[in-house]
């Protein structure tokens, strides 16, 4: 099909006769990510978006974030929009009036009504490419100073921002054409702030169904409460201090913070194994590269100081054999489903130690696919706690038959606590696919582009099987540190070269790379050997 050039995704959607039973919200083009304003002039490759790929969520999100900052502006000018991350299947914000005044009930009626007003006008996103001092002198005037940091720290020549009628704002995906795309959200209460609801990624013609986070919610609180101590509440700052040379000072901060609450926890376990009715076994579970393992190890070391002698084993170690394992519908192996792991033995072995026996426990040979027994014997003695780690180890299935009393429960995750700026979350996976980009490619496990095309279906196991077990845990361990991105950031970008332009991978590789490059890189040499983040870039002593 031909177009004259220079004509847009959007002129030419019309042309095109394919199965839509969603709106088109945006497109790939030549395996980029693309708004449908863009016009093309040469032969491209084009394939088109709607609300459930991730980029058309990305895109739906960003342009009504963009509203409701447009719509506060509107209403409380001076106001001061934070979008502070994903939570409850919505995005929790803030709106503090430059008055700092309450936010009443009728203040949140006025604000959803003008939201409503925007997209009934059908105002159009307008984007602006210009030069750096241009874009930051905008942004200058307008009071947006965390932009600002963000924009003169990244270093580049030229810089595309959008308006929303004389409203500025900038974001690093595209948006949507115009407000009147966003025709399902809400704006509700929630906590301290609001909650902005989209629409369900599996049925868009319908919000998400709200989940209750209140665990979660308090770890990202005492992560933001750390950040704003430290005067460290966006990206920008974070660029700032590292080109001061304060880059080893974080790290030692985000460090220190992380085993202060390993000890915490440690001391707790201690409590309650000192009690009448004693915990016995400690389970420990996370979704992919939160750093389950070193965690174990970490905490192993501060039970010991506690003076109880930890026992730990991992449920990958009774993974069914390989030709057993379930299998996804194309064929190929569900390595995170439950099923892989043969719970009935496992939730056996347990039982047995509780009851003091010994038990010989099996080592699973990942080059073989076999579950192999070499002589592993564990036995509980007077003082032994048992840890017990995997993917699955909340599962209430898994240790059915052992009584509640007995378990503690902790739940690992990578709550990333800062944003690119104050409309800008950094997306909640980013953290964790970074890692495990890294670690596969390190140890020779998968290449860059195995691991971005395994991801997908990674995520769709954690939302499975993990995931719905989290506020379960007795206590939520943050794994996410503040320079976390500047560090590995040296570490991924040649690794994400390595996958070709012409694959459907490209198009992550592309945003991954356009994302790490809002970070001033940082050396890891001041990273410690026993830290968390060693397990994936390399050089752990655990």
């Amino acid at each position: 099909m031909y177009f004259q050039e220079g004509t847009t995704l959007l002129e030419m959607l019309s042309s095109f006769e394919f199965d839509r039973p969603y709106p088109i919200l945006s497109a790939k083009v030549n395996n980029v990510s693309q708004g449908l304003k863009y016009r093309a002039f040469n032969n491209r490759t084009v394939e088109f978006m709607d609300y459930r790929s991730y980029i058309g969520r990305s895109v739906y999100s960003n342009s009504l974030c963009f509203l409701l900052c447009k719509a506060a502006s509107d209403l409380f000018p001076g106001c001061r929009v934070v979008l502070r991350r994903p939570i409850s299947k919505g995005y929790f914000c803030t709106v503090d009036k430059q008055d700092g005044s309450d936010f009443s009930d009728n203040d949140l009626k006025s604000l959803t009504d003008r939201m409503m007003q925007l997209v009934d006008l059908d105002v159009p996103f307008r984007r602006h490419e210009a030069p750096l001092e241009e874009a930051v002198k905008v942004f200058k005037d307008f009071g947006y100073q965390d932009k600002v940091s963000l924009l003169e720290t990244i270093g580049d020549v030229y810089v595309n921002y959008y308006t929303l009628e004389d409203t500025p704002d900038y974001y690093y995906e595209a948006l949507l054409p115009s407000t009147g795309y966003m025709k399902l959200w809400s704006l509700t209460r929630y906590r301290d702030g609001l909650l902005l609801r989209v629409p369900d990624r599996h049925n868009p013609e319908q919000l998400a169904p709200f989940v209750e986070q209140p665990k979660t919610f308090d770890v990202f609180s005492e992560n933001m409460k750390w950040n704003s101590i430290m005067r460290l509440d966006n990206v920008g700052d974070v660029n700032l201090a590292c080109q001061r040379g304060e880059a080893p000072d974080l790290i030692k901060i985000a460090e220190a913070l992380q085993e202060k609450k390993i000890v915490q926890i440690a001391e707790e376990i201690e409590r309650r194994v000192n009690r009448e009715n004693p915990v016995r076994l400690v389970l420990i579970t996370g979704p992919s590269s939160s750093g389950k393992s070193t965690f174990c190890k970490r905490l192993s070391i501060q039970l010991k100081a506690c003076g109880l002698r930890p026992v730990s084993f991992s449920t990958d170690d009774y993974f069914v054999n390989r030709l057993d394992t379930p299998r996804l519908p194309d064929g190929s192996f569900d390595f995170d489903n439950f099923d892989t792991v043969d719970h009935d033995y496992l939730q056996s072995d347990i039982l047995r130690l509780l009851a003091g026996e010994t038990v010989e426990v099996p080592e699973y040979n990942f080059v073989t696919g076999l579950r192999e027994f070499n002589g592993k014997k564990l036995h509980l003695e007077p003082g032994n706690v048992l840890l017990v780690e995997g993917i699955h180890a909340l599962n209430p299935s898994l240790t059915d038959k052992v009584d509640d009393a007995l378990k503690y429960r902790i739940f690992i995750n990578t709550i990333t606590s800062i944003s690119l700026d104050n409309h800008n979350c950094i997306p909640t996976s980013d953290n964790r696919l970074l890692r495990r980009i890294v670690r596969d490619f390190n140890k020779g496990s998968f290449t860059a582009r195995e691991s971005i095309m395994h991801w997908p279906n990674v995520r769709r196991s954690e939302v499975k099987w993990i995931y719905p077990y989290q506020e379960n845990a007795d206590v939520l361990f943050n794994s996410a540190y503040l320079v976390e991105f500047a560090v590995l950031r040296s570490h991924a970008e040649q690794i994400l070269m390595t996958v070709p332009k012409n694959c459907p991978e490209y198009s992550e590789v592309h945003r991954l790379m356009k994302f790490l490059n809002y970070f001033v890189p940082v050396s890891d040499k001041d990273v410690p050997s026993t830290s968390l983040l060693r397990s994936f870039i390399g050089g752990s002593s655990l």
